[in-house]
């Protein structure tokens, strides 16, 4: 490690029955990274014919969940009405606030010959006075997203701003979310734009300033300093970064700056007052209760 990563996290392999992620964040090293407060890689999975992603209805408080697919396709519902598949390089934003039940589920037409799962789940924390906004789910096809090509690697910005360029997906506070491609022997700079910035390496082959970042490894950047991003072959990264929100607390799928609201959360839950997502029976009910699994969702 060096002077210019803060902190180097190796994942947390957690199974959501049939597939695996890496949890990188909350860490026991590190909480947040700008208000990212959840980032998880998951897989690359192949289901067989029949099978496929079923996240039952489950709920969300005072953050937003970002859905970046590389590969498969999933389709979310939830409990505004909203119905939409995902695609890869299209975004799924969908903001809790106070409050919102969603599920994500393979399609039924992607079952019948099996399919993949590649994705990255994060979810951002909203700064306090927004945390008890309304909620709201925005789907954003990648044609939408600023992508373009430099010194050698692909960007696409997924959320945030970065490079003298603005992505489309509302936010609420200043992050940066960006998805970097390599080719062989390119040399990218990562700018110092925001307090907090980490890169992630989907894959191997990368170098932070002339060191090795081995792979599935979230290198939590110095504040302050610039970095750059080269690879000895076709690589990629993600980046995210922003600038603090404060302390948040976390519970299941529950995150707020106020801990009395998570418990508020739990009773609302238990006793059905989140709302209910047209078309599913299903839910998960809270880990605390009798036959509940601790299944966290996408």
């Amino acid at each position: 490690m060096t002077d210019r990563i803060r902190h180097l996290i190796e994942p947390h392999i957690q199974d959501l029955g049939g597939f695996q992620a890496r949890r990188l964040l909350p860490s026991m090293a590190l909480g947040l990274v700008g208000p990212f407060i959840f980032f998880d890689h998951l897989g690359p999975a192949t289901f067989p014919p029949g099978k496929g992603v079923d996240v039952r209805p489950h709920p969300h408080i005072n953050l937003a969940t970002v859905t970046y697919l590389f590969e498969g396709v999933l389709l979310h519902r939830d409990s505004l009405g909203s119905v939409q598949e995902i695609q890869p390089g299209a975004v799924n934003w969908m903001t809790a606030g106070r409050g919102i039940v969603h599920s994500e589920r393979t399609p039924d037409r992607e079952r019948v010959q099996g399919t993949t799962l590649h994705a990255i789940q994060t979810w951002v924390a909203l700064p306090a006075e927004h945390e008890e906004t309304d909620p709201w789910f925005r789907h954003h096809p990648a044609t939408d997203l600023p992508t373009w090509t430099a010194d050698g690697a692909t960007f696409t910005l997924i959320a945030g701003a970065a490079y003298d360029r603005q992505s489309p997906v509302q936010v609420f506070s200043p992050i940066v979310y960006l998805d970097i491609q390599l080719t062989p022997d390119a040399r990218v700079v990562l700018p110092a734009d925001y307090s907090e910035q980490a890169v992630y390496s989907v894959t191997p082959g990368l170098q932070l300033d002339g060191s090795p970042l081995d792979q599935h490894r979230l290198a939590v950047l110095t504040t302050g300093v610039s970095v750059t991003i080269a690879s000895d072959r076709v690589a990629r990264c993600i980046v995210i970064g922003g600038e603090p929100v404060g302390e948040r607390h976390k519970w299941w799928n529950f995150v707020s700056s106020r801990p009395q609201r998570l418990e508020q959360a739990k009773q609302d839950w238990r006793e059905g007052r989140f709302g209910h997502v047209p078309g599913e029976t299903e839910f998960i009910p809270l880990p605390e209760e009798p036959n509940a699994r601790e299944e966290q969702p996408i």
